[in-house]
């Protein structure tokens, strides 16, 4: 009996030796941004020109969790698309209009303000315009795509 325990134990402290390694690297480290310590540069080119972007936490081509914030310019519009995941965005600054839909319809939209929020499942047809500089901070899952309802709305076919 006692030379079974000693097998398990090696083979579970085995076992742990080469798991922890592996899901260690999968995991984050923490992070603390203030406003004024936000680096922007320009967003990915599945958005129309003119925005920019800054990567808060995680990473949106690998799966897991990741916050960015979008940074719009005054009268940025953006076609109807959908996600793959869930998307939680919250007004950071300025006034978001989002509609819902496979039609970019301005008189359907609804005004997010400062401090509001939008929760969208999978899937949801949607599209969004500014009519002043605008923050967003997009809360989702990776790997992040975008797909846009009328593929000729997609601003990376133009390039």
């Amino acid at each position: 009996m006692q030379s079974f325990m000693l097998r398990a134990t090696t083979c579970v402290s085995a076992l742990a030796l080469v798991v922890a390694p592996a899901y260690a690297q999968q995991q984050h480290q923490h992070t603390m941004v203030n406003p004024d310590e936000i680096t922007w540069k320009d967003a990915p080119p599945s958005l129309p020109k003119g925005a920019q972007m800054s990567l808060l936490y995680g990473d949106p081509a690998k799966d897991g969790m990741f916050v960015m914030r979008l940074k719009f310019p005054a009268n940025y519009k953006i076609p109807a698309h959908t996600h793959p995941t869930d998307e939680v965005i919250t007004v950071v600054s300025g006034e978001f209009s989002i509609g819902m839909g496979a039609a970019f319809d301005p008189a359907k939209t609804k005004a997010i303000t400062t401090g509001g929020v939008i929760a969208m499942a999978p899937g949801t047809q949607h599209y969004a315009q500014v009519g002043k500089e605008t923050v967003v901070q997009l809360s989702t899952r990776g790997p992040w795509s975008i797909a846009y309802v009328n593929p000729a709305d997609d601003p990376r076919k133009s390039q």
